[in-house]
């Protein structure tokens, strides 16, 4: 008995393994993304750069062709700088089609919620997808702070959930971390990483927990250098230049955090500070103040520093 008992597990076993390796095979050539903002339609450009369709998803028409335009707006920036050519943004353009429905999406193989980082609209999000789309279609959550397991348990099928948390600019940031949900099975795992790789991004798997990797180490490190400025330690461009300088950082802490978005920068900090309970994430008196004030970076011209309506640096 004891044998065949051995024998058992060892063919589950490889039965599991062959069921992701059968499911990262599997061709993506269609994917929908839910929410237009700036994460989505960077998601949404890389993945129709590498052939990818790719359906945008938005909750009006007016915000669908918002959106749209953002995009392209984008893409000629990319020409601008030689990133791209003209035929490249219409063959990227044509890869994209928009839809204010969730119903009207059709056919995909994978779903990516991309709107903003509210548990609650996620999970509701999340409900409507467990209607729409049968096994094998797996659901993303790109968030770089909440719980990927909570947003899972509002599927009938929480091993279909993952994250991905893309770091903005997508289509310049090599790395994205695929967080594993408390039920995420290694199929699931292995058909997003086989994706990840598709859009050429380095992927680093991460088992939940509460900020990831790299939102969990850069908060502290946006936080003390605003309690810094706060203090009258140095000024905001001193602080920014002794980083790029003294230790190899492409952006200044707080251009950095206004390319984020105060805003956004904020809630992830109170999502940390909630969820660990450590001072270290508890925000800045001033950062809060800034928010208040409406100014919340590039996005709203103004921040620690301030911003042409292209977000580059004029103060």
């Amino acid at each position: 008995m004891p044998e065949v008992r051995e024998k058992s597990l060892k063919d589950e076993i490889e039965m599991d393994l062959a069921s992701a390796r059968s499911s990262s095979d599997m061709a993506i050539a269609r994917i929908a993304i839910v929410g237009g903002g700036v994460m989505g339609r960077g998601i949404a450009q890389v993945a129709a750069q590498k052939g990818i369709d790719v359906v945008l998803v938005e909750r009006d028409e007016q915000g669908l062709q918002a959106s749209l335009a953002a995009l392209g707006e984008t893409l000629d920036q990319e020409i601008a700088r030689w990133g791209i050519t003209r035929s490249d943004k219409r063959a990227i353009l044509s890869r994209i089609t928009g839809k204010v429905n969730l119903e009207d999406v059709g056919d995909v193989q994978l779903v990516v919620e991309a709107v903003p980082d509210d548990l609650g609209l996620k999970m509701a999000l999340f409900v409507h997808f467990d209607e729409l789309w049968d096994d094998p279609v797996v659901f993303i959550s790109n968030t770089s702070a909440l719980s990927v397991t909570e947003i899972a348990q509002a599927t009938r099928h929480p091993e279909r959930v993952i994250g991905m948390h893309f770091l903005n600019p997508v289509s310049r940031t090599p790395l994205v971390e695929v967080v594993r949900a408390l039920k995420t099975s290694d199929a699931t795992y292995a058909r997003v990483k086989r994706f990840a790789e598709m859009l050429d991004k380095t992927v680093v798997e991460v088992f939940e927990s509460p900020g990831y990797i790299s939102t969990r180490i850069i908060v502290p490190t946006l936080n003390e250098a605003m309690y810094a400025l706060m203090e009258g330690v140095a000024s905001a461009d001193g602080i920014d230049t002794a980083m790029r300088l003294g230790y190899g950082f492409d952006k200044g802490p707080l251009a950095l955090a206004d390319m984020i978005g105060l805003d956004t920068c904020m809630g992830w900090m109170e999502a940390l500070f909630r969820e660990l309970g450590d001072v270290k994430y508890r925000p800045c008196p001033l950062l809060r103040k800034l928010v208040r004030a409406g100014r919340l970076g590039t996005k709203t011209g103004e921040g620690f520093f301030k911003y042409d309506h292209e977000g580059r640096r004029i103060g």
